[in-house]
């Protein structure tokens, strides 16, 4: 690779770091990216699986390929330009190039064994060795590879950031906020009109200018409670929704039993929310207050037509079995926490069984595998996508892309319990969404933070 200005970085690109966002290369700026030619191999490898990776792969395979077609195998050893491939301030300027990694003489490896890994991270060694004083940096998601590579001399090794849009979880958005002592106390002047039997309070946005849109507000008095509906550049439109209202609603039978909950389930009942986003420690009701909500609306009120039920678990995402059944039997035991959930709401029911197998078709509930919601369009419906923490940004636009019109989808997760190699609190795609969308005057998002299951659930969560 040909000498440039110190200042400027040369980035080694790892496998796990094109599988989780394809255009990866892209995202360096001035810098210098290079991907040895082990990780090619590991891509042609999972591309041909029948993993969900897979698509990442190829898709990453083919922006490559791309950018490199026209290349003589000189110019892509030495770099090839990727000035004009994007647009605006992080548009990249420096150059790309495939490392040839097999072809290093023994001497000038520190790993002799010839695993992926130990073979990207002696590509990493000898850059930095070749380039000196220029800065090599390794980019991995994989933990373990990290210190292998600064335990091996590699003095710069990161993980891949560029996607991230908070820097640490306690800075997500929790969907509402609370204000110390009484709300209009720190009201200074207000201007009320009646829109129904709504009341919409017009207040000034120093009262709070960090605002955005459906945001939930609360005080300390436990008598206000309302939500963000509109707002300028100098006031706020809250609805007045009223604490005890709040805490009086229901759906299916159940009632909140903290305000975080009747604060989600103001979102989930409301027709002019199409996204509710629902975080927090397992045992804080987000799949029970889903499913009652959906209930709600599709059998007592008769809004939309029927409930899509899908998670993601990485056994499904590879498949669902051959074995026989059919999609929903297969899907069964993966969705057991709904079948629980729907187990609690009937438990005074004369005939439990009986009155599950008579919602769930009344309801019109079907199972779904993740997979198999790429290419639908979904109509008139509401989707429940449990355990959404384990999701990439790409794959939640996936599911997303597919709610056509009069669709409500319903995400829920639990960014502590994080089953994914290659995901984070701060990566997952339950955090990209949240941060995202929360200036969309059709989404909410409620982080739940009491555990209601039982005190033995809330003493595991809060000392285990």
């Amino acid at each position: 690779m040909a000498r440039k200005k110190d200042h400027t970085k040369i980035y080694v690109l790892d496998t796990n770091i094109l599988l989780h966002e394809p255009f990866a290369f892209l995202s360096f700026k001035e810098h210098d990216v290079v991907v040895p030619m082990t990780v090619l191999e590991e891509l042609d490898y999972i591309k041909d699986s029948k993993k969900d990776v897979s698509r990442d792969a190829r898709i990453s395979i083919r922006a490559m390929e791309d950018v490199l077609h026209e290349a003589t195998p000189e110019e892509l050893t030495a770099g090839v330009n990727l000035k004009g491939l994007g647009s605006g301030a992080a548009a990249p300027t420096g150059r790309f190039s495939i490392f040839s990694d097999h072809g290093m003489p023994m001497s000038q490896q520190v790993f002799t064994s010839n695993e992926n890994d130990n073979r990207i991270i002696n590509a990493a060694l000898h850059l930095q060795q070749r380039n000196a004083p220029r800065q090599v940096v390794l980019v991995t998601k994989d933990i373990n590879m990290r210190l292998k590579a600064k335990g091996a001399g590699l003095a710069h090794v990161e993980d891949y950031r560029t996607d991230q849009l908070i820097s640490d979880i306690k800075y997500l958005s929790r969907g509402y906020h609370r204000f110390e002592g009484s709300f209009w106390d720190k009201v200074k002047s207000v201007e009320s009109h009646t829109e129904g039997r709504d009341v919409v309070h017009s207040i000034d946005r120093k009262v709070f200018p960090d605002a955005y849109i459906n945001e939930f507000l609360i005080d300390d008095s436990k008598q206000f409670a309302a939500i963000v509906e509109d707002m300028t550049s100098e006031t706020l439109e809250i609805l007045d929704l009223g604490y005890e209202r709040l805490m009086s609603r229901k759906a299916w039978g159940v009632h909140p039993k903290n305000i975080g909950q009747g604060m989600a389930l103001h979102a989930l009942l409301d027709p002019h929310i199409d996204l509710v986003i629902m975080t927090g420690p397992a045992g804080c009701g987000k799949t029970l207050l889903a499913l009652a909500a959906a209930l709600e609306m599709v059998v007592e009120r008769k809004m939309y037509d029927k409930i899509i039920v899908t998670r993601n678990t990485p056994e499904i995402a590879e498949s669902i079995g051959f074995l026989p059944g059919t999609e929903e039997e297969k899907m069964a035991p993966w969705l057991a926490a709904i079948t629980d959930s729907l187990e609690v709401l009937h438990k005074n029911d004369e005939n439990v069984k009986g009155s599950m197998s008579y919602i769930m078709e009344k309801a019109n509930i079907q199972f779904k595998s993740v997979n198999f919601m790429r290419g639908r369009s979904i109509q008139n419906a509401i989707v429940i996508l449990d355990e959404s923490q384990n999701l990439t940004a790409s794959q939640l636009k996936t599911i997303i892309t597919r709610c056509g019109e009069g669709t409500k989808l319903i995400c829920s997760g639990n960014l502590a319990q994080i089953d994914s190699n290659y995901l984070s609190p701060v990566t997952s795609g339950l955090t990209y969404l949240v941060e995202k969308f929360k200036n969309f005057s059709g989404s909410a998002a409620i982080n739940l933070d009491g555990v209601v299951r039982s005190r033995l659930a809330e003493f595991a969560e809060e000392h285990l």
